[in-house]
């Protein structure tokens, strides 16, 4: 394992980070900030509890997902298309480093950066809403996996794309509406039939619920089926990255 290698990359990309300290991690966390005003202080204190938990700390977990959700995509999607882009992907394919320790590199980074931003929404959410951690090693395990399985998703995202457009379709288009209709304000079973059955087809649902649990012990989906789900969509991309390399699309083309 090149070490070396690896630690250049996810150096590189760290510091891309300071440098966009704004837009990087400042403005997520203000994003998520106007929802907890919005929906936790103001319409939250009007509207009843959902299974016992108060409707501002209720949404915390939803928000902390799609926070989680389009900045692991945004992230790591934009840390490979940009030296795909430019032409510098060569030198690091060129580099003797081999495609596990290039894909550590990059979604290691993106993956922490979703992580810090994770924490820190958490830290902002005491501000305006209180709430408990029933679960907190769970906590951190649903923040981890989320984050490398959804970096390592821009990953893919950001080796497909072909210009910037393409960039933003899926995490506009795709995911954020998912995050949406997948809970994030609401159970699932307060829908009537068949909406309630069919929102177990979006996957965001069981990323939702398994982090709801992880918060308040209450939730809409098993939490084995919700861990299941979570390391099916792992493998998946796992598997799409191992292709990717292996066939060399779009990098050697």
């Amino acid at each position: 394992m090149n070490i070396h290698g690896i630690l250049a990359i996810y150096r590189f990309e760290m510091a891309r980070t300071r440098r966009t300290l704004m837009q990087s991690i400042i403005s997520p966390v203000l994003s998520t900030s106007l929802y907890f005003i919005v929906f936790g202080t103001a319409i939250g204190s009007r509207m009843g509890e959902i299974d016992g938990i108060e409707y501002g700390a209720y949404i915390i977990p939803g928000l902390l997902m799609l926070s989680l959700l389009s900045e692991s995509i945004s992230n790591a999607s934009f840390g490979i298309f940009f030296p795909k882009f430019s032409g510098t992907i060569y030198e690091v394919l060129s580099a003797p480093v081999s495609p596990l320790e290039v894909v550590i590199g990059y979604v290691g980074a993106a993956a922490t950066k979703s992580v810090m931003i994770g924490t820190l929404i958490l830290l902002t959410a005491r501000i305006f809403v209180d709430y408990s951690l029933d679960h907190p090693l769970w906590v951190i395990t649903f923040l981890l996996l989320t984050s490398i399985t959804f970096s390592m998703f821009g990953f893919i995202i950001g080796i497909w794309a072909d210009d910037f457009q393409k960039l933003q379709l899926i995490p506009l288009m795709v995911i954020t509406p998912l995050t949406f209709l997948g809970g994030a304000f609401y159970s699932i079973t307060m829908l009537p039939e068949p909406w309630q059955s069919l929102s177990l087809f979006n996957p965001v649902v069981y990323l939702i619920s398994g982090l709801r649990w992880a918060f308040y012990g209450a939730a809409d989906v098993n939490l084995g089926v919700s861990l299941s789900m979570t390391l099916l969509f792992l493998f998946l991309c796992l598997s799409g990255t191992w292709w990717i390399f292996r066939t060399g699309y779009k990098l050697k083309q």
